[in-house]
């Protein structure tokens, strides 16, 4: 039968804007403009060779289109099948003044050529053109975390409709976590009667708090909700019906304490508020998520079941009796092997019921069963490594794809986790860049992932969501190949301006402030590529651009990991001795310090200078204290001291930890 189209594509639809082709996003592979427009407001017939696979054109085009079917007029609307076609998403549009001429494998292009159709609504008509198109990869998809804060299934509809529009197909819900459990599973009715409502509506507040109780449903204060399995069941069509896929995700072995506290006898110590992850040594265990994801399979059609697998802490294995007992009988020598053993098994039994198993990178083993795929967010080593291990992967690294992190300068936004991916940032990401050509056929696709713990509105989700998923949509559909920021920020303005009027709180690029203009260009000052004697080294995963990173004239940006940020956590934290290669004037040194509390990165407690002619005797010249607090918003501090010129060739640099301890970060010492 028909499915009629009148969700996204009629919401959508501005059929006064001055739209052509140039403007349609995701760009399709090719398009060409003509003069003139297809008008929908004069009589046409539809023609359909397609039979069941075409849409409505009517319910596509609702309320632009009227309802003439005339089937004298010589303008028509054509559906045909073509086979031929390289995937099962791809078209051809054909728009003349007197026919439209619509080609498709099958249902599935014929709704991605609605959704162009829809964007090429003019006061006019249909603006006349050619387009012939098919995505670059399979999967296109976003993430939404609804376990730090819940969102309501009209919210999720309200999602789906949007994304949609960009062609958007698969929209994972991280339906477990630590903070709370979403989905209705009548075997284990705790699980929605307790383990889905927490003591404090803020993930921040009730993670921070030291406690991370959780309460019975309708409990006062009781902060929550869940998802019963009609309703899931519902969300499921309505998703199916506008091209998107719904992949669920179960958290295991880790991510458990919401679980454990419902069903303590599933953790290694049987005591609730004490464990993390389940047991892998007691076959209750495989039982409680055997059961769980039979109720998960029955609700949702996904080939892909995701069972998350990622940062276990694994700490209470080693001494639990049934672990140790478990190892012994598999012959592994180390409690990973035990993460290795509940994955595979999982991953069979999702196997052995006709579906297939997915996980974050670190399920990655030499034995995952045939068929699983591993969505890689560490990077893309961790992708080369899957696709050796014989799986399909799809890339979700968090440089990239973690939009949780500030849009724009953090100063200016709403309270986030910390980082800085800016519109620019995203939309620059090759996902097959440093991957060989036979590693790129295992490349599923791309996907951006929204983690809530400081996400606690709808409307904030939105915010982070919007326009940056426009930018993976591009990437996911066209390629990588047509690239061009400035083509594509002006449609990704226009699209803003689509989904602000419709109700979508998105963020407004017009506003954008950008990155931090101290970074912008490189600086000049006496410590330009002088050597740097570390007295306390950079952490090994903060060491920017080496032991030169702090005299190259490059200061750092909005992000601690942008390259030019050196993290000290060890000591007394920075002491650095900068070599001049001379003796020089100095009166002034700088430095600028980071501080973004939620990574726990501090403002230094002090900062002291001292100077020295010959490198062993330093008399200090400054000493300056700091206040330590807590701020809700990153931001950056210089630290400087200026004075009376003095004569020296070595400059040592110091800045002790804050009150709270933490890192210290700095990019640059600056010295004039």
């Amino acid at each position: 039968m028909k499915r009629p189209l009148s969700y996204i594509l009629a919401l959508f639809t501005l059929p006064f804007a001055p739209l052509g082709a140039q403007t349609l996003l995701p760009k399709p592979q090719q398009a060409v403009m003509q003069k003139g427009s297809f008008r929908i407001d004069k009589p046409f017939r539809i023609d359909n060779a397609a039979g069941n696979a075409a849409l409505n054109f009517y319910d596509v085009l609702q309320p632009a289109a009227a309802r003439m079917p005339h089937a004298s007029t010589h303008r028509y609307v054509r559906y045909q099948l073509d086979k031929s076609l390289p995937s099962a998403e791809a078209y051809r549009l054909q728009v003349s003044a007197d026919s439209i001429l619509i080609t498709a494998k099958g249902h599935e292009g014929f709704m991605r050529a609605a959704q162009t159709l829809n964007q090429l609504v003019t006061r006019r008509g249909i603006a006349c053109c050619t387009v012939t198109d098919s995505p670059a990869f399979a999967w296109r998809g976003v993430m939404i975390d609804v376990s730090r804060h819940f969102f309501s299934i009209d919210f999720l509809k309200k999602q789906i409709d949007a994304l949609a529009r960009y062609k958007i197909n698969r929209l994972h819900l991280h339906l477990t976590d630590a903070a709370g459990w979403r989905m209705e599973i009548k075997r284990y009715p705790l699980l929605t009667s307790l383990a889905a409502w927490r003591t404090d509506s803020l993930w921040k507040t009730w993670w921070n708090n030291g406690q991370r109780h959780y309460a019975a449903e309708g409990t006062p204060g009781a902060y929550g909700g869940y998802y019963t399995q009609d309703e899931l069941r519902a969300l499921n069509d309505y998703a199916q019906q506008r091209g998107i896929t719904l992949v669920p995700e179960i958290e295991m072995p880790a991510h458990s304490e919401e679980v454990l506290t419902a069903y303590p006898e599933l953790s290694c110590t049987h005591e609730p508020y004490k464990q993390a992850d389940f047991c892998p040594g007691n076959e209750a265990t495989y039982t409680f998520l055997e059961n769980v994801l039979t109720e998960v399979m029955e609700v949702f059609p996904s080939t892909y079941i995701h069972v998350g697998g990622d940062e276990a802490g694994k700490a209470s294995w080693p001494k639990c009796p049934r672990c140790q007992a478990l190892m012994q009988k598999l012959g592994i020598d180390h409690v990973d092997g035990l993460q290795t053993y509940l994955i595979n098994r999982m991953g069979k039994f999702l196997q052995s019921h006709g579906r297939q198993m997915l996980g974050w990178d670190e399920i990655i083993a030499d034995s995952l069963p045939q068929g699983t795929a591993v969505m890689v967010w560490r990077g893309t080593d961790k992708a080369g490594e899957a696709i050796r291990k014989g799986c399909d992967v799809v890339l979700s690294p968090g440089a990239y794809c973690y939009l949780d992190s500030y849009q724009d300068a953090p100063p200016t936004q709403p309270e986030a986790i910390g980082g800085y991916l800016p519109l620019q940032k995203v939309y620059a990401y090759d996902p097959l860049q440093n991957l060989t050509p036979d590693e790129c056929k295992r490349v599923k696709g791309v996907q951006g992932n929204l983690w809530t713990e400081y996400v606690p509105t709808p409307e904030q989700a939105e915010y982070m969501l919007y326009p940056r998923v426009l930018a993976l949509a591009e990437i996911g559909w066209n390629g990588t190949g047509q690239k061009d920021y400035a083509d594509f920020r002006q449609r990704a303005e226009r699209e803003v301006d689509v989904l602000q009027r419709k109700g979508i709180h998105a963020f407004d690029l017009k506003n954008e402030r950008g990155e931090r203009p101290e970074a912008l260009q490189p600086g000049k000052h006496k410590a330009v590529g002088a050597k740097v004697q570390y007295n306390l080294p950079a952490h090994p995963y903060y060491l920017a651009g080496g032991d030169g990173a702090l005299t190259d004239g490059l200061r750092g940006g909005w992000a601690n990991n942008d390259g030019r940020w050196q993290g000290f956590i060890k000591g007394k934290r920075f002491d650095v001795v900068v070599d001049l290669g001379s003796v020089q004037s100095v009166s002034r040194v700088a430095c600028d310090f980071m501080q973004s509390c939620g990574p726990e990165i501090f403002f230094p407690s002090a900062f002291i200078v001292s100077v020295s002619a010959d490198g062993q005797q330093f008399t200090e010249v400054a000493r300056t204290s700091y206040e330590s607090a807590k701020t809700v918003l990153p931001d950056v501090r210089t630290c400087s001291w200026k004075g009376t010129a003095t004569e020296a060739r070595y400059v040592r640099v110091q800045a002790e930890p804050s009150a709270f301890g933490g890192w210290v970060f700095t990019d640059e010492v600056m010295i004039e």
